[in-house]
């Protein structure tokens, strides 16, 4: 089929990809010219294992293509996919300015009868917005209908999640366009949900605020089992054993960031307060996410007698979770805003992250390995759970800090064997007498 995708994010550029590389012919469609030109030479704007390698073979086959101008993208195809931005706006709710220039768009260009495609997440009802638009602008004779197909990537992951996710979901309020949706994802072979347009909206917001719940939970279990001596660890493996549960979303941490969970969550909140709904669940985890790195933080000025002025600190870790490179509601850069206004001195290393705006000239040291990140400072934070990280030799590492004090935030480390090496560790949520934890 001929495809055309709107937005070349993680969404839409990961859309277009796939696509391609399952046969169909995809146009992706972006007003930034320099990102365009820039993936037409083969390289990829965002970090995604995976996706550079992908781009580069589609575009060689002729089957992925890239423009500025959607008279172009549109002159052939027979789906267009809405893939673009929905920020958080200061009320809490989405704002929805970008999928209604869309939808413009889209009625302006169109020359034949098409599918659109709402690929990016929406507040329910906006698919019948999109359609309102489309058909008050739409300056040719043709006819267009609109599905919703949320997604359901995780970034750092979201080639694998493509291709070998747990469901499709296809919200249509009349059945041939989303059986001609259903039919362009059939070489993916995955189990489809097939239902109507707000209720695959609702979804998409369901699914993420409870995932954004779980790990909210798991959190303020790890901050009550510091104080009673037990193991987060141990209670997570326990709990998730349970069918019921599921381990999946139980480790506790520094909260979740991203472009998703924040987003999403706040904006299903105010939905709910729009319509007199009470969701105190959701907002009792938006509450708890964001107190989460707080308590980290202060764990950190306690061990260090109260005061952390002139205190020099590594941290390590700046995108908000491994393999991706973004910085959206990262908790690394609350910790370093922390750090920085209560007089502290920071230097900072990520594998793929090389540089941080919002940040006066000198104000942190940006290094370029572990090693001169960890040289001559006081703590070390570790916050971004990157592989390089767990498999570093951290007996040979113990040489470069002031004092071999590592604050885990996301309990990756071996605190048995740290603690052999001579390292002080911190977790999250764990016992200072600890067992392993063996499942028989």
């Amino acid at each position: 089929m001929n495809v055309a995708v709107i937005g070349t994010g993680y969404v839409g550029l990961v859309t277009g990809v796939v696509l391609s590389e399952i046969g169909h012919n995809v146009i992706c469609i972006d007003i930034d010219e320099k990102k365009v030109e820039m993936m037409k030479q083969g390289k990829s704007p965002i970090y995604e294992p995976g996706l550079e390698e992908m781009l580069v073979r589609n575009i060689s086959k002729k089957r992925l293509s890239f423009t500025t101008k959607h008279k172009e993208a549109f002159e052939k195809s027979e789906i267009v996919f809405i893939a673009v931005g929905t920020p958080q706006s200061e009320s809490g709710a989405a704002d929805l300015k970008f999928i209604k220039q869309a939808a413009k768009d889209i009625a302006q260009h169109v020359v034949y009868d098409t599918v659109v495609v709402v690929k990016s997440t929406v507040p329910v009802g906006t698919n019948d917005i999109v359609e309102n638009i489309i058909q008050e602008e739409l300056k040719a004779p043709v006819r267009v209908e609109v599905v919703s197909n949320p997604e359901f990537l995780r970034e750092g992951h979201a080639i694998h999640d493509t291709f070998h996710g747990d469901r499709i979901v296809i919200g249509s309020d009349v059945k041939k366009p989303g059986d001609k949706i259903e039919a362009l994802f059939t070489p993916l072979n995955l189990p489809i949900v097939r239902t109507n347009r707000r209720s695959a909206e609702m979804i998409k917001y369901a699914a993420n605020a409870f995932l954004a719940v779980k790990i909210s939970y798991i959190n303020q279990i790890a901050n009550l089992c510091e104080k009673l001596d037990a193991d987060v660890n141990a209670v997570a493996e326990g709990i998730g054993m349970d069918n019921r549960i599921g381990r999946a979303f139980l480790s506790a941490g520094l909260g979740y960031g991203g472009s998703c969970f924040p987003k999403d969550t706040e904006a299903l909140a105010f939905l709910a307060r729009e319509n007199n709904i009470n969701l105190n669940i959701v907002d009792a985890a938006i509450k708890a996410n964001s107190e989460q790195h707080e308590i980290f933080i202060q764990k950190v000025i306690d061990k260090l007698g109260g005061n952390v002025e002139a205190k020099t600190f590594a941290i390590l870790g700046l995108a908000f979770k491994p393999n991706t490179d973004d910085l959206r509601e990262a908790p690394a850069l609350k910790i370093i805003e922390k750090l920085l206004s209560l007089g502290a001195n920071v230097k900072v290393y990520d594998p793929i992250v090389q540089h941080l705006d919002g940040f006066q000239p000198g104000e942190l040291e940006h290094c370029q390995s572990i090693e001169e990140c960890m040289d001559n400072v006081d703590a070390t934070l570790l916050v971004t759970e990157w592989d390089e990280f767990i498999e570093n030799d951290w007996k040979e590492l113990k040489k470069y800090p002031n004092q071999p004090l590592l604050f885990d935030g996301r309990n990756i480390l071996s605190i048995d064997k740290l603690v052999k090496f001579g390292w002080q560790v911190e977790g999250i949520g764990q016992a200072q007498k600890r067992q392993s934890v063996k499942v028989i």
